[in-house]
Formats: structure tokens, sequence, C-alpha cells
């Protein structure tokens, strides 16, 4: 079968086995380390006509093939840091939400003043980006105005000015992007990958931040009604790799770029469970990966939780399943929660205790 070639890494492992196994030639660096893996799966062909077998890492390092040689040095290369921040451990994105409506704490900052305490008490409890947003993308969520969504977001970020944790903003529109950097935001986050407005590229580029792109399937209003896909994992990746493109071709620098594969933006249980199961295959694009699973609807469906804010325990296990797949940055509510657990986690994996 002829097609494209993607490299889907297995066995990840951590610690001293990793260099050791990195050193023998059984194991490749995965994004620079502190992880690496022992081989991949190699699909070949299109969403919904793959043809897929497990290769070791010393059938991948010794391929002559020119698509595993570019995809091998995308997901074997360093990861820049993002805002100041290395990425050799998991990064943690703390969420406040300035809304009325957001699926799971609409209302509670909604007001400058408990958002900007919120931002704070998370920066406390260890996140290392604090990502502020002013209009939910909820399934069913109608726009918000841009003068409406400034109001809400420049006076928290005018509030937070100092706070040495890098503050994201989490909005679609340009005008937004200019103005939040401009007081003060380190890091810009599109759930449409710079899509929604025609300006958002040419703002992104100017702003000369990192972006986080991330995949949704159609407009918030839509996007739960029937979505459907042949090879979700597969689609997902393309259009992101799409997206990619598209930056740099309007300057901005894959260095600059982190990969978002949208969980619960357009997506089934069944959709969302194949992109955590695959979400190594991301560092194929040879940019860091985000994952914001947090207190999300197919987290409920599983767990027989309802109330998105009882979700910590089924939030910090999807974290965790990330983490264990290099995944680098994890953008969560329950920052305390997720933090002792990945710090455990780490430190397990990697058999000592280094402290943050």
């Amino acid at each position: 079968m002829s097609g494209k070639i993607y490299l889907r890494p297995v066995g990840v492992i951590w610690g001293d086995v990793a260099a050791a196994a990195i050193a023998e030639g059984a194991a490749l660096p995965l994004a620079g380390g502190p992880a690496a893996f022992l081989g991949a799966q190699l699909i070949e062909g299109v969403p919904g006509r793959t043809a897929r077998r497990q290769l070791s890492a010393r059938d991948i390092a010794a391929s002559a093939e020119p698509q595993i040689r570019a995809t091998l040095d995308r997901l074997t290369a360093p990861r820049p840091p993002i805002a100041g921040l290395a990425l050799n451990r998991p990064l943690l994105m703390g969420i406040v939400n300035v809304t009325p409506d957001s699926f799971s704490d609409g209302g509670d900052f909604a007001e400058a003043g408990s958002a900007e305490a919120q931002a704070r008490r998370l920066a406390a409890e260890g996140a290392d980006i604090i990502d502020i947003g002013g209009e939910s993308t909820r399934p069913g969520a109608a726009p918000v105005d841009a003068a409406e969504e400034l109001a809400r977001i420049l006076p928290v970020l005018a509030g937070l000015r100092g706070l040495p944790t890098p503050i994201s903003i989490d909005t679609r529109k340009a005008a937004l992007m200019t103005a939040a950097v401009a007081g003060g935001a380190a890091i810009i986050n599109d759930v449409s990958a710079l899509t929604y407005d025609p300006g958002a590229l040419a703002a992104a580029a100017r702003s000369g931040v990192p972006i986080v792109l991330m995949h949704a399937l159609g407009d918030p209003r839509t996007m739960q009604d029937q979505p459907a896909y042949a090879d979700v994992l597969l689609e997902v990746y393309d259009y992101l790799a799409a997206r990619i493109e598209a930056c740099e071709a309007a300057g901005i620098p894959r260095r600059l770029l982190i990969a978002d594969p949208g969980i619960g933006f357009g997506k089934t249980l069944e959709h969302n469970l194949a992109l955590m199961a695959g979400i190594a295959l991301f560092h194929g694009l040879g940019v860091p990966v985000l994952l914001g699973a947090s207190r999300k609807r197919f987290i409920g469906a599983i767990s027989g939780v309802t109330d998105p804010k009882r979700r910590s325990h089924g939030s910090v296990a999807a974290a965790l399943a990330a983490a264990a797949e290099a995944v680098q940055v994890l953008r969560v509510h329950d920052v305390a929660a997720t933090r002792e657990a990945l710090d455990v986690w780490r430190a397990s994996v990697q058999g000592r205790w280094q402290p943050r």
C-alpha cells in the first residue's frame, strides 16, 4: 500500500532505563527526552484505508525511507522552551474562565477580581502557565463579540501584571490576541487554530509569542452534531500538520507552535478515547503537544460523574495517561491535585525525586 506514512511511538520509557536503552540503540529519544521510545507503529495509507505494522527502534533508525527519516527527525528533536519554560517535565496550564457560561465553572470567576484571585491561587498551587479566556467554546455556546470579550479579559490581565507565571490568552479573535499580548500575555491559545478570524494568522505572527493550535470540527454551536471521521487520529494529525504549514508560511516559526488535538471539540466518546490512546502520534508534528481533557464530558461518560466540578479524579487520571506518553503541556482546572499526582508519577517512573 502506498500513501502517507505516520509513526506512532510505543513503549515509552523514562529515567536511567531510557538513557541506557538509547545508548545501546534499543530506544530513541522522544522529543529530545527525558523520555524514550522502544519502537513505533508504522501506519501507511490514507485515513480509513491503512496498513499497520510494528517497527523496533533499530528498524526505524536503520530505515532509508524518506518519510520515515523526516518523521523520525521531528519525533526525536528537542523541543524549545515555551515562554521561557523548559520541557523537561510536564507543564501545567491552569484554567481561568472569565465567563458566565463555561461548562465546568461558568460564572465562578466572571468578575475580574475573582478571576485574578483564582489565577494567583492556581499559580501558588503550582501552575506553570495561567490560561485566561473570556468566551466559552463549550458545545452549543454562542459567540461573544470582541468588545465584550475585551471587557472581560483586559482588567484581569491588568490585575496580574507582575505575576511571574506566564499568562496565556484563550481567544479566537485577532483583536483580542493583539490587545492581550500588549497587556502582558505570553502565549496565544486558539481553539480554531487561527482559522476563525481572517486576521488571526497575521496577528499571531506579529505577536512573536508561542501559539497553541487546536483541532475542532466545526463551530462550537454545531460541533457535537454527529461528528464523523474515517480515522479520527490521522485526520486530526493531518489537520494540525496543515495548520503548522500555514503558520510557517505566514512567518510563524515552528519553534513557537504547540499542537492540541482538541478533546471534546467535535468528537464522540469513541473519538476522544482514540485520540487519548494514540496521542504519542502527535509528537511526529515536531512541536510540543498540549492536552486539554480536564473535567470533560468523556470523563463523565466513563466515571458516571455528571457534575463537571466533581470530575477531578478522572481528570487527574487523564493527565497521567498523557504524561506517560510524554505530552508536554496539560491544561487543567485542578492544579494542586494534578501537580501532586504528577510529582509522584514522575519520581516513580524515573526512580528518583528531582524537585521542581
